[in-house]
């Protein structure tokens, strides 16, 4: 809907209020019915023995007596094992290692088992348990020649996940529904087992068969460059299982994803057809993932007796759920043609507009027209294009059980917004407005924990990582609001147009949805779509037809299927290009690499996994490891002072604490007195005697703010603000100060909304010297630590068109700062500012002293998804 007058966009701040409200609500949770799904084997009598069990009577000792006395077995030491992990996990090449072992007297002064890297080699390779399975080296041929392709079992990688002990208390069996209501009217989706996927898979499984546990297998595929020159390219495929909660999947520390194999990366440059080398590699990229996802077909069916890491069996079921990729790997999974939109047969002319999501592509039909590549090549031609798909021959996904690969295809956040909506809309921006003054601009945002700032512009930035694009949206609005447009045109369309695609790009990226905000993601992109005919308008864009945009249509059944976007992100997948494929090529010695890629991938998997072992024996490895802790807002402030003195006249000149003494005393009247009226405080401001000279003083505290959707599943937010006086570095250069601006509790401030808040700008951090408190907080417990805030007005009603709090400086009757003293647990947390720009930016201005020069300012509700959920 189109926000045209201040009723409407107040009904549509309320739907979003109440949106973040409802969040907030205990869940009301309906399990599968029956009691039989996910739950374990029971008529059998013997169990598995718990993994580390196995583990321990796997491992391969000279001396089977001496290993179970030895928790670092098959190392002689603790020495030797550190040393061997430090090796394996943190050294340098083998070469160094062997170089720096052969130090004479090295190896005998920590007694180690190995002098050389070959040495310690053959322990990992002789004597550590694989954990995780091995790779296998096939051929493929194609065109005549004959390539490499390094493939895992992927039952025994399912197995490795699903039994590994790391994992015992976190692996989730069985779908469910979460509600907001116990009239089940909003529905919650964070997890990939609170979606509908999974309950509807449970369903057909529980038909045939009851007692299922299903395991969903996420796949990803991308092709990486492995050198910064030349042409050297991996083609990894990864995989996962939705069992796990997605905080784990998505952190490459916590090992819950796998790399299942290396697909052959040729370009075929010997075929001299384009369009045969285009058909050639789509071919042979099917062929590859079919015989990496082979084992699911009767595994998916029939089901797998697969064992926890305690020793409880299930029969698992291990379904191809979701494919992660970038829009050119979903293209090649699905074969539909480039431009088009892998999930729906869309017409190209009609992508771009608005509309709600069609009606996805529907495997059978595609499979059908597949299935005649052998008979007449026309008539199969024919049939591929009807169907809208190139003439693949056996597309990969073809006899898996359960599959519904067009909803398998899932949002891409970092290349369908970042790198593609986001990245056009910036290009726009730039034709409407110029260089000159977008950047003008850019360089005079003020500084803040989240935001980074491009004291250069942004305008003339080239190979834009999505990471910089994120940090551009953190004051992409602030750079449009007020900036007229060259020609007289009207910018309250442009804005409004940036606006929803912002909005839409942070809702997009929930740990949590709800029915409504799933709704509010939907009028996120009507709302864009109603404003974007000002750039045809401009004459910057002739049309919409950008299939990324498109994309964004299926943003919401995706999320109803298999939980936030969080669970499926490129984002995360991508982090593990550096792990399983640049760190593995680098361990090479670029001859034959893939083999010593695949080898030093194994032995590291070893060592990590002997890691859990030692520290399991030793009784260290925490029964909880795998369960978040639920963070509180915390403040921290250092221990000692950043400056042990600072004077009352030395807080003026170099803090801008014009008036501390003053701001104190009221402080200690109020904090004695509570209930003191201000006429009385200001009468009793005469009683206050101060007698110290200096205070210590602090330059930077930090916040945990908690999870604002306090479902538990929300990454802590961490946040700090600074008071640091103007310095010299260490070359002598000066270094401007840095006053940040926060956002402080008056006392009835909640959770959400602006209610009780005030922004105000911190001059000093400090504390009371010891004999001070004692003598002014007798009979009173004493405050902590304190903030000299310089205040600005309070909140009142966001404008109506592009949605941000305008705020002003508060001034005295005679243009003095207004300004407190607080008590620094009042301040909630940071808060960035977009200054109120006039058409042409004063060239005074600074980074550095925008807060001092600017009275005007609008505050940003994108420096990070805490402030945007909870500045409403």
């Amino acid at each position: 809907m189109e926000v045209d007058d201040d009723g409407e966009f107040a009904q549509e701040q309320e739907a979003r209020r109440q949106a973040e409200v409802n969040l907030r609500r205990t869940t009301h949770v309906v399990t599968y019915p029956g009691g039989q799904a996910g739950a374990p084997i029971l008529e059998h009598s013997e169990q598995a023995a718990p993994s580390h069990t196995l583990y321990q009577s796997s491992m391969v000792s000279a001396d089977a007596n001496a290993a179970e006395q030895n928790p670092y077995a098959p190392f002689a030491t603790r020495i030797d094992w550190e040393v061997a992990r430090w090796a394996k996990m943190r050294g340098p090449g083998s070469t160094a290692v062997t170089e720096l072992l052969q130090i004479e007297g090295l190896t005998d002064a920590l007694g180690l088992s190995f002098r050389t890297s070959a040495q310690l080699n053959a322990i990992i390779d002789n004597h550590l348990p694989s954990a995780r399975p091995r790779f296998v080296r096939r051929e493929v041929v194609i065109g005549g020649e004959s390539f490499e392709f390094f493939v895992r079992d992927i039952i025994a990688c399912t197995r490795a996940l699903f039994g590994d002990p790391k994992f015992v208390g976190v692996l989730v069996l069985a779908p469910e529904q979460h509600y907001k209501d116990e009239a089940r009217a909003i529905r919650v989706y964070f997890d990939m087992h609170t979606g509908d996927w999974w309950w509807c898979t449970q369903e057909k499984l529980e038909a045939r068969r009851p007692g299922a546990t299903v395991i969903p297998i996420i796949i990803a595929s991308d092709k990486t460059q492995l050198t910064l020159f030349g042409s050297k390219t991996a083609y990894p495929v990864y995989m996962t299982i939705g069992n796990l909660p997605k905080e784990i999947r998505r952190k490459p520390s916590r090992r819950g994803q796998i790399l299942l194999a290396y697909i052959p990366s040729t370009r075929l440059e010997h075929v001299a057809s384009a369009a045969s080398r285009r058909r050639m590699l789509a071919n042979l990229y099917h062929v590859c993932l079919k015989h990496a996802l082979a084992p699911l077909k009767k595994a998916g069916i029939d089901g797998i007796r697969i064992a926890r890491g305690d020793g409880v069996l299930y029969r698992g079921h291990p379904i191809f759920a979701v494919h992660i990729g970038d829009y050119l790997e979903q293209i090649l999974a699905t074969g539909v043609k480039s431009g088009e939109c892998p999930k729906c047969p869309i017409p190209r002319d009609e992508i771009g507009n608005q509309m709600d999501a069609r009606e996805l592509r529907q495997p059978r039909p595609v499979l059908d027209a597949l299935a005649l590549a052998d008979d007449d090549p026309r008539e199969f031609a024919r049939a591929c294009a009807c169907e809208g798909v190139k003439p693949i021959r056996d597309p990969y996904w073809a006899d898996l059980p359960y599959v519904h690969i067009y909803r398998s295809i899932t949002p891409d956040i970092l290349h369908q917004l970042y790198q593609g909506v986001i990245k056009h809309l910036l290009a726009w921006l730039k034709k409407t407005f110029g260089p000159e003054e977008l950047d003008a601009r850019c360089r005079r945002f003020p500084p803040n924990h989240h935001v980074r700032l491009f004291l250069q512009g942004i305008t003339k930035l080239q190979r834009v990582p999505g990471k910089v694009h994120a940090d551009i949206c953190r004051f992409l609005l602030g750079l449009v609001v007020g900036l007229p447009i060259p020609g007289g045109y009207s910018s309250v369309r442009l804005v409004r147009a940036v606006r929803a695609l912002l909005d839409f790009l942070y809702l997009a990226q929930y740990p949590a949805h709800t029915t409504e905000t799933l709704m509010l993601l939907k009028n996120c992109l009507v709302r864009f779509h109603q404003n974007k005919d000002i750039f045809k308008t401009l004459g910057i864009r002739l049309h919409f037809k950008l299939p990324k945009l498109h994309s964004l249509d299926h943003y919401p059944l995706s999320i109803t299927l298999f939980g936030t976007t969080d669970n499926y992100d490129t984002q995360n997948t991508e982090r593990l290009h550096i792990d399983f494929a640049k760190d593995a090529y680098r361990a090479t010695n670029r001859r034959n690499e893939f083999h010593q890629m695949t080898l030093w991938l194994e032995r590291r998997e070893k060592v990590l996994r002997h890691d859990v072992h030692v520290r399991w024996r030793l009784g260290q490895l925490a029964a909880n490891e795998g369960h978040r802790q639920h963070a509180q807002q915390l403040i921290h402030i250092t221990k000692n002072p950043s400056v042990k003195a600072v004077t009352f006249a030395k807080a003026a000149q170099d803090y801008g604490a014009l008036y501390l003494r003053d701001a104190l005393a009221r402080f200690i009247v109020r904090y004695q007195h509570p209930t003191l009226t201000d006429a009385e405080v200001e009468r009793a401001l005469d009683t206050v005697v101060i007698r110290f000279r200096h205070v210590p003083v602090y330059h930077r505290m930090k916040f945990i703010l908690e999870d604002a959707q306090e479902l538990g599943i929300m990454e802590d937010t961490r946040d700090a603000a600074h008071a640091r006086p103007q310095r010299k570095d260490k070359q002598g250069r000066p270094v401007p100060g840095r006053f940040d601006t926060v956002l402080a509790n008056e006392g009835d401030g909640g959770e959400i909304g602006v209610h009780g808040y005030r922004v105000g700008r911190i001059r000093m951090l400090f504390r009371l010297p010891k004999r001070a408190v004692r003598d002014l907080f007798r009979h009173t417990v004493p405050p902590g630590h304190l903030a000299y805030v310089e205040w600005f007005t309070a909140f009142t009603q966001p404008d109506p068109v592009h949605g941000l709090y305008r705020v002003s400086r508060c001034r005295g009757d005679n243009g003095e700062r207004l300004a407190s003293v607080i008590d620094i647990r009042d301040i909630q947390r940071s808060c960035h500012l977009y200054p109120v720009f006039p058409p042409v930016v004063p060239r005074h201005w600074t980074h550095s002293n925008v807060l001092d020069e600017c009275d005007n300012f609008y505050v940003s509700p994108y420096s990070d998804m805490h402030m945007f959920m909870t500045l409403l």
